[in-house]
C-alpha cells in the first residue's frame, strides 16, 4: 500500500478524463480514485499532512494582512488584497497537502459510490485526523506569529482585523457563508482534474472568489480568529459557538450535502 496518496490535483488525472466516454464521468472518476487511495493511507500519514497544510494555509492571511498593511484604505485595495487569500491554497495545492475542505467532496465520492457502513467509518476517520490536524497546525501558526517579536504595531493591528472581520458576522451568516465557501471549494476541486495545466488559475480564481465575497471557510478563518483569541481580544467559547461550529456545518453542507451529492447524481442518472 502505497503512503503517499494522490490529490485531486494529480497528473495523471487530466488523462483519465480524456480516456473517459463521458468527460463529468472522467471528472468523477478521477476524484474518485484520488479519494480511495487517500481513504487506505495510514493515519499518521494523513495526520502529519493536515498539520502541514494548518500552516501553509495559515500564509493567506499572511498574505492577506501584509498586503493590508500597506494598502491605503479603499475599495480598490480590497479588490488587491482579496489576492492574497490565495497564496495558501496555492501551497497546499501543490505540496499536495491534506486539507479539510477538499475532503468534503474527494473523500466522500468513493462512499457514495459503494456504500457500507465500512466506507463510511473510514470517511469519518479520515475527516477526524485531516480535520484535528488542520486545526493543530493554524493553532500553532496563529500563535506563534502573534507570541514571537516578528509583527510591528501597524501589521499587528491589521493581523486583528482579520479576525474583527469574521467575528462581526452573526452565527447564520457564518453558517450561510460557509455553505457558499464550501461549495467554491468542491468546486474548485471538480475542475482540477480536466485543468491541466490551468490548475494554478483555477485555484488563484475560486479562493479569490471566497475571499471577494468573504464567505467564511473553517480553515483559512480559524488562523484569523484564532490569532485574536491568543491575543486576548476574543474568547474560545467565541471561537467555538460563534465561528467553529456553524462554519463547520456550512462547509460540510456545501461541500458534501449539496456539491458532491448534485455530482455524484449526475452520474447516477447517465449510467
Amino acid at each position: 500500500m502505497k503512503d503517499q496518496a494522490d490529490s485531486p490535483m494529480h497528473d495523471s488525472a487530466p488523462q483519465q478524463v480524456k480516456e473517459s466516454p463521458a468527460e463529468a464521468a472522467g471528472v468523477h472518476k478521477a476524484i474518485r480514485e484520488g479519494g480511495e487511495k487517500e481513504l487506505v493511507r495510514t493515519t499518521p500519514a494523513l495526520f502529519w499532512s493536515a498539520v502541514a497544510a494548518g500552516l501553509s494555509i495559515s500564509f493567506s492571511m499572511v498574505t492577506i494582512g501584509l498586503l493590508r498593511t500597506h494598502l491605503p484604505d479603499s475599495e480598490t485595495a480590497f479588490l488587491i488584497e482579496a489576492f492574497g487569500y490565495s497564496v495558501g491554497f496555492l501551497v497546499v495545492g501543490l505540496a499536495k497537502q491534506q486539507l479539510f475542505t477538499e475532503n468534503t467532496l474527494t473523500a466522500v465520492l468513493p462512499t457514495m459510490t459503494a456504500p457500507s457502513l465500512s466506507n463510511l467509518a473510514r470517511m469519518l476517520r479520515l475527516w477526524g485526523v485531516v480535520y484535528v490536524g488542520n486545526i493543530i497546525g493554524v493553532a500553532f501558526f496563529a500563535y506563534a506569529i502573534q507570541a514571537l517579536p516578528i509583527l510591528d504595531p501597524q501589521t499587528h493591528e491589521a493581523f486583528l482585523s482579520l479576525g474583527k472581520d469574521v467575528l462581526a458576522n452573526t452565527v447564520g451568516e457564518m453558517f450561510a457563508k460557509g455553505i457558499v465557501a464550501g461549495w467554491i471549494i468542491a468546486t474548485m476541486v471538480w475542475l482540477m482534474p480536466a485543468a491541466d495545466q490551468a490548475k494554478i488559475w483555477v485555484i488563484i480564481i475560486m479562493t479569490y472568489l471566497v475571499a471577494l465575497g468573504e464567505f467564511t471557510h473553517i480553515i483559512v478563518g480559524s488562523t484569523e480568529v484564532l490569532f485574536l483569541v491568543f491575543d486576548g481580544q476574543a474568547s474560545w467559547s467565541e471561537y467555538l459557538f460563534h465561528f467553529m461550529f456553524p462554519v463547520l456545518a456550512g462547509n460540510v453542507i456545501g461541500g458534501t450535502f449539496i456539491f458532491a451529492l448534485i455530482s455524484h447524481a449526475q452520474i447516477r442518472s447517465d449510467k
